[in-house]
């Protein structure tokens, strides 16, 4: 499968998160070409605001391998992620995010202010490497739209 063929399935996890009333965001995580977690941004259900789409997934990925290390892992993210998703990403060791919407092309209100996401990973003692596809953008993008119609 390809980098494509993962952020694909992480847009769908989206997809899933609005069908169970989250908010639409949904990851996946990948260690030597398999899937290990997927995650879903529900955290207004779960009472939990920590409970976003990558975090979830995050935690899902470290009880499966039983280790705090996501070391040679890719985080795939329909969008994004906020400051906690990609310092969380940075203490699990996660090497590699690739997203499809950036944070640009949605409400600050989403993300919690105006910060600059490239600028934070930079002062990381281990940046991330943070790739956007930008041809799956709209399609990521499509599903934030309905989502905020729905509202």
């Amino acid at each position: 499968m390809t980098d494509r063929d993962f952020l694909l399935k992480a847009i769908a996890k989206a997809e899933e998160s609005v069908t169970k009333g989250g908010f639409p965001a949904g990851a996946i995580i990948v260690k030597n070409g398999k899937i290990i977690s997927e995650g879903i941004s529900i955290g207004k259900q779960l009472s939990d605001p920590t409970s976003h789409g990558e975090l979830s997934c995050i935690r899902d990925a470290c009880s499966s391998i039983r280790s705090s290390d996501l070391s040679e892992s890719t985080l795939y993210s329909s969008m994004e992620p906020c400051i906690m998703c990609i310092g969380a990403a940075m203490w699990a060791g996660i090497e590699k995010i690739i997203y499809a919407a950036p944070k640009e092309k949605v409400s600050p209100e989403y993300y919690g202010g105006h910060y600059k996401t490239i600028e934070i990973n930079q002062m990381f003692l281990k940046p991330l490497q943070l790739i956007h596809i930008s041809e799956l953008e709209e399609h990521s993008l499509k599903i934030v739209s309905e989502w905020e119609q729905g509202i």
